[in-house]
Order: C-alpha cells, then sequence, then structure tokens
C-alpha cells in the first residue's frame, strides 16, 4: 500500500511542478497572417447610402401637392396607399419581391399616380432606398407630378449615351424652408423618362432595362417602374421581363369588363400582383378603401385573379 501511496504522491508533485511552469511560461498563439481575396466580378458589395446619394444629381424638385397625397402626415389618402403598401410587403413573404412594374389596359386610369405614390409611400415607410423609374417613353408624366427635370431620363441610358448614375436625381428641398416636399424623403431616387423619340420600343427590347435594374438593384430595397399602357404599345411586357411583378391599375366608370381581361392576358408570362381600383366614387361594401378625395377607392385581388368591373 505504502508503494501506492508513494507513486501517488509523486505524480501529484509532477503535475503541480507542470502546471507552475505553464503558468510561468505562456505561450502566444501562432499569428496567421490574412491575405485579402479579390471578390468575384459578379459579387457587388454597395457603399453606404449616404455615399451612393452623393453621385446622383439634386435638384428642387415643384410637386403636384393635389396629386400626391402621400406627402400628407394624415388624410384618408396616406391610409389608402399604406394598405396598399401593406398588401405589397405581404407579397413580399410569398415571393421574392423588389422591382414592380405598375402598368395599365388604357390610357388615363391612373397608374402613374399609383406609381408615384406608392414609391413615396415606401420611402416614408422606413430608411430604405426607393427607386422610381419613368418607363412611359411615350407619354411620360412622372417629372411632371414630382416638379422634377424629365432629361437625361431612362431614353438616354438605354440608346448608350448616359451611364446609370448620370440619370438618377433626387430632391435637395430639405435644404430650403418649404413646409411640403419631397425632400422630407431624401431615400427616394428618381429616373425620368428622358427625350423619347419613335424609336421607344426598340430601346425598350433591346434588354438594356435589365442591365440597368441589375447593376443598381443591390443600392435600392424597392424599385418602382411606370409604363405605358399595354393595350396601346408592347412596351409595358417587355418592361415586365425585368421585373418581380406586375401590379395593374383599372379605373371605374371607364375601364371596361373585357378591356381588364385582355390587360390581365397581356402578361401572363409575369406574376401579377393585382389590381388597383382607381377613382371610385362609392367605396365598395367589400375589402375596400377610398383614396383621397380625387382618387377614389383602390382594391386589389390576389395573383392572377381577375378584376371586378365597377363600369357604369
Amino acid at each position: 500500500m505504502s508503494r501506492i501511496y508513494e507513486a501517488l504522491q509523486r505524480a501529484d508533485r509532477e503535475r503541480k511542478t507542470a502546471s507552475a511552469t505553464e503558468d510561468n511560461h505562456i505561450v502566444e498563439p501562432p499569428v496567421i497572417p490574412t491575405v485579402e481575396m479579390p471578390l468575384p466580378a459578379n459579387v457587388r458589395v454597395p457603399p453606404p447610402a449616404d455615399a451612393v446619394r452623393e453621385e446622383f444629381a439634386e435638384h428642387m424638385w415643384r410637386p403636384l401637392i393635389p396629386s400626391l397625397p402621400t406627402l400628407a402626415d394624415r388624410g384618408v389618402g396616406v391610409e389608402q396607399f399604406r394598405s396598399l403598401r401593406s398588401r405589397v410587403y405581404q407579397a413580399r413573404y410569398e415571393m421574392p419581391l423588389k422591382t414592380i412594374l405598375i402598368s395599365s389596359g388604357m390610357p388615363a386610369e391612373g397608374k402613374s399616380l399609383v406609381a408615384a405614390n406608392l414609391a413615396m409611400s415606401l420611402a416614408r415607410n422606413t430608411v430604405n432606398n426607393i427607386l422610381l423609374i419613368d418607363g412611359d417613353l411615350r407619354r411620360p408624366s412622372l417629372h411632371t407630378l414630382l416638379g422634377a427635370p424629365s432629361t437625361p431620363g431612362l431614353a438616354e441610358y438605354l440608346s448608350g449615351n448616359s451611364e446609370a448614375n448620370e440619370i438618377m436625381q433626387h430632391d435637395g428641398s430639405h435644404r430650403t424652408s418649404q413646409s411640403v416636399s419631397i425632400g422630407s424623403i431624401p431615400n427616394l431616387t428618381f429616373i425620368p423618362a428622358g427625350k423619347c423619340g419613335d424609336n421607344s420600343s426598340e430601346l425598350v427590347a433591346n434588354h438594356r432595362i435589365e442591365e440597368l435594374i441589375g447593376s443598381v438593384s443591390s443600392y435600392f430595397d424597392w424599385i418602382v417602374i411606370d409604363s405605358p399602357p399595354v393595350l396601346a404599345v408592347t412596351d409595358a411586357v417587355e418592361l415586365a421581363r425585368a421585373c418581380d411583378a406586375v401590379l395593374l391599375v383599372a379605373r371605374e366608370a371607364r375601364t371596361p369588363y373585357d378591356a381588364a381581361q385582355r390587360t390581365q392576358t397581356a402578361f401572363a408570362n409575369s406574376r401579377i400582383l393585382g389590381y388597383v381600383l382607381n377613382d371610385v366614387k362609392e367605396a365598395p361594401r367589400r375589402g375596400s378603401y377610398s383614396y383621397y378625395g380625387y382618387y377614389g377607392a383602390s382594391e386589389t385581388e390576389g395573383p392572377n385573379k381577375t378584376a371586378k368591373s365597377k363600369s357604369k
């Protein structure tokens, strides 16, 4: 038994001696040099939002306030576009969604108004960056609604005469004492239609719109594109190929039921978020909400659902 006890004591002394030695001699971990590997060419690292905006032109926009109810702090119009915004966010939970094309079947159904106000509502909701593009190269109107310069714009980019950063602009009126302006939404960037000619169909079909969206997509959280009426020209169908989904606009007492059906059919190869029913005089009883004054009411259907006719 004494030998076993002595062996245990000897092992304990050796263990304590080794522990003391380690405490007095701390071994530093080896320094592994870091090697900075270049990123693949197709990987984009977006710079800070403020740095990006400094590259864009700054103008003093003079918006048409009656046509932009989302600039108000409260009111029916603000609430209705908030409701539309909420449904767009819900759609994002069900599918990849960033780029939305706004279109209609016929002229004067309110698609540009919906595009501008939806973009502003998205911009006012968060600090995310929003890009609004006027893709109607035939009868552009977003620059008029925003009170912004109309050139250079999308047409110059599609024709190869301008780079992406050269056609983007934002409002600088936040630097003044204006009480109501888009300058209070500094995270809204705008691309006007530019100087358009008779070759708009060729410009839209040359696939440079896809290059544009691909090059700027990482800088923005939402991209909203206005487009021409699809039953009049084919430009909207070409633009839709570069977008994640399409939001259609119809107008009460103006859009025939068969026109709404043909509009939906024209975008058969695209995801349709639904219909916005514009300029409703009396709000429908079910699933409806009223727009500010002039706009009437708005109603959306699920993807690929049929729009409800309100023609009289």
